[in-house]
């Protein structure tokens, strides 16, 4: 539940300061007498649908999108990549953009499966990660990187819970919006946000 409050005033913060014309860095800074240091992602290990290891490294000098899903889910996972997918198709030829979607099931979303998913949607692995490594892993990595919520849960359709957020992620690994994924007019911002951030780092 702290999680999700955190998403959603996260969502309103990013929303407030795009309407002044600039996209925040979110999440709680470090300031000093010098700087103010807001938080950045992890480093990680994980494999791609193709086996090739996948790292921070592999977004070196872009912008990316994310996002925490389970191919078996049966709620809001499939309107999740629908989203990504139209966001996919407005920078498909743009080198400075990628997109990573992290199983939070690894023992069932398998490399051939979640490349067969890849290949379903019609979509570049070079472009579009689809990503597992050790569950512990990936759910901190969810939880104190990108402070989206995702948590094995026998309760929840599919066993697990889960935010519907997709994750605006800069050059330098801040967080610099957060957009509800079931919400069609949240996916129109983040394609204009991404244009923003464009403009900024390159």
């Amino acid at each position: 539940m702290k999680l999700y409050i955190i998403l959603i005033c996260l969502m309103f913060f990013s929303s407030c300061n795009q309407k002044q014309g600039k996209l925040p860095f979110l999440g709680n800074p470090i300031i000093t007498e010098t700087d103010t240091i807001y938080p950045t992602i992890a480093d990680f290990i994980l494999t791609n649908q193709d086996g090739k290891t996948i790292t921070n490294e592999t977004f070196r000098d872009k912008i990316y999108v994310a996002d925490f899903i389970f191919l078996s889910c049966p709620t809001i996972c499939p309107k999740m990549t629908k989203e990504m997918y139209n966001v996919y198709l407005s920078y498909a030829t743009d080198a400075r953009v990628g997109f990573i979607s992290h199983t939070i099931d690894p023992e069932h979303d398998t490399i051939r499966r979640l490349k067969s998913y890849a290949e379903n949607l019609g979509v570049s692995s070079a472009k579009w990660q689809f990503v597992t490594g050790n569950q512990d892993s990936i759910l901190s990595l969810s939880e104190h990187s990108y402070f989206s919520a995702a948590y094995p849960d026998s309760t929840s359709p599919g066993g697990f819970t889960h935010s519907g957020g997709l994750l605006l992620v800069d050059m330098h690994r801040h967080i610099r919006g957060v957009y509800n994924s079931t919400n069609p007019s949240e996916t129109k911002r983040l394609i204009n946000d991404i244009k923003t951030l464009l403009k900024e780092q390159f």
